[in-house]
């Protein structure tokens, strides 16, 4: 027994352990790579890439780097975690064999390989969320419940030149993506459609970029699924201009939208006029009336005339919190937004408050930070390009995992840095035996049981 003389014992420490696996968590991703075929996937449509008589396959590459930004990594040299665990991870690439495959990509029909990419993960997609079953976003979709698709734009920062790295409306020096999410609703999370990289002097409310960015994500939809008010586009108020509207709404599309709407004009004219029965207590996330918050429908009191048909607009006013402050058009002392929609059913305070979980959308931004999206590693913009597409399969591989694997459990919402903790960073000791290896994962970890659970579920799952 060790003496303990303060407040923690005292230990013995080598570097002699054998057979021990340091990340023996990260097996329930790979069990997700199989079971969905993305690995597969991107191997096949990914082999016009392959040099002759190369060891390691592009697609695998891409699927190691993939592996290696869930588990915490941020740049290309922090694959060395999974070079050290083969028997978990299998034979990884080397730093300068990764670097000459991303060159290769960005300079040999860089477009190509991004659209061969981005078909891989629509196949996987749609596979997995077939094998969700009612935990699909999918599940229960509708005209009165659609499909929600979040866009929203952040900023990177660069500290160094690279192409394309301009100065940003923050003052700062980077880039400014344009990013677009599959919202799963209160009970989960949410996974990457498609990162546009953009300059970082990009405009906010660019109307091409946004009817780009919803083209594309439409392309990650499975079939049936790309048209129709079953799904919604859902943004802040970049996306409220005339021409992103009038595009959703074109009789080939027709999406339902909800999207931030300015109060200037003619709507801070009517805002006093609104008559106090016209105001409806507003709702929390939850369902339950919030206090200090009310909505109003003020549609009737506004000339739309130059706007789509079937627009609505929804006010909201609220008494602000403690430090906040009100902007000139706030009146009585409250806090007042706006938004656009054309959905014809549900409450006023339903609506609204659809709209407003639209800030999970920087939740999921926040977290693809974590997962290597805040370090763009390259020099050429091509090469960061596809560096974006490399940080969607990662934290789509853990909403996947989460939504097939701990759908019933806690593990469910659980963001990245607390996946890592709690699942992909639990120990385990590999043993050999009739041509089999077993992984034991370290009993005492506290969520070593509901890792197992999710492994099991996981690797019933037939690829596609």
């Amino acid at each position: 027994m060790n003496n303990i003389t303060g407040f923690y014992p005292s230990v013995r420490v080598d570097a002699t352990g054998d057979g021990v696996v340091s990340q023996g968590g990260g097996i329930v991703l790979t069990e997700m790579l199989k079971a969905s075929g993305l690995a597969t996937g991107l191997a096949e449509v990914l082999e016009p890439w392959r040099k002759p008589f190369a060891t390691h396959n592009p697609g695998k590459i891409l699927t190691d780097l993939a592996l290696s930004m869930a588990t915490g990594g941020d740049f290309v040299s922090d694959i060395d975690r999974l070079r050290n665990q083969p028997e978990v991870y299998g034979r990884i690439a080397s730093d300068p064999t990764i670097s000459r495959l991303f060159k290769v990509l960005a300079t040999v029909q860089p477009a190509k390989a991004l659209v061969a990419i981005n078909k891989a993960r629509a196949v996987s997609r749609a596979h997995v969320w077939e094998k969700a079953g009612d935990a699909s976003p999918l599940h229960g979709a509708s005209r009165k419940n659609p499909l929600v698709i979040d866009l929203d734009a952040s900023l990177v920062n660069s500290h160094s030149e690279k192409d394309d790295a301009r100065p940003t409306w923050k003052k700062g020096f980077g880039f400014h993506p344009l990013c677009s999410f599959i919202d799963h609703g209160l009970a989960g999370t949410g996974e990457p459609l498609v990162t546009l990289l953009r300059p970082g002097n990009a405009g906010s409310n660019t109307v091409a970029d946004h009817i780009q960015v919803v083209k594309d994500s439409i392309k990650q939809l499975p079939k049936g699924w790309r048209s129709g008010r079953k799904i919604m586009i859902r943004t802040d108020s970049a996306g409220g201009t005339h021409g992103f509207l009038d595009w959703l709404t074109d009789k080939r599309r027709n999406f339902s939208y909800s999207v931030g709407f300015p109060i200037h004009g003619a709507v801070a004219e009517v805002l006093p006029l609104v008559p106090k029965k016209g105001w409806f207590r507003a709702y929390d996330s939850d369902g339950t009336e919030r206090d200090g918050a009310w909505v109003a429908d003020i549609t009737g009191m506004l000339d739309l005339k130059s706007w789509p048909a079937g627009m609505r607009v929804i006010v909201r006013k609220e008494i602000p919190h403690v430090g906040a402050q009100l902007r000139i058009t706030d009146i009585d002392g409250h806090r007042y937004t706006a938004i656009a929609t054309n959905q014809e059913h549900g409450q006023l305070a339903d609506l609204e408050v659809r709209h407003r979980l639209r800030a999970r959308c920087e939740d999921r931004i926040r977290n693809a930070k974590d997962s290597g999206f805040a370090n763009l590693p390259f020099k050429s913009f091509t090469a960061n390009e596809l560096w974006c597409h490399v940080v969607m399969m990662a934290t789509e591989l853990m909403a996947w995992t989460q939504m097939i694997g701990f759908n019933d459990s806690k593990a469910r919402r659980w963001e990245p840095k607390k996946l890592r903790a709690r699942l992909f960073e639990i120990g385990g000791k590999l043993a050999k035996h009739a041509h089999q290896t077993t992984l034991h994962l370290a009993s005492s970890a506290p969520d070593a049981r509901l890792l197992l659970t999710g492994v099991k579920r996981i690797a019933a799952l037939s690829p596609p």
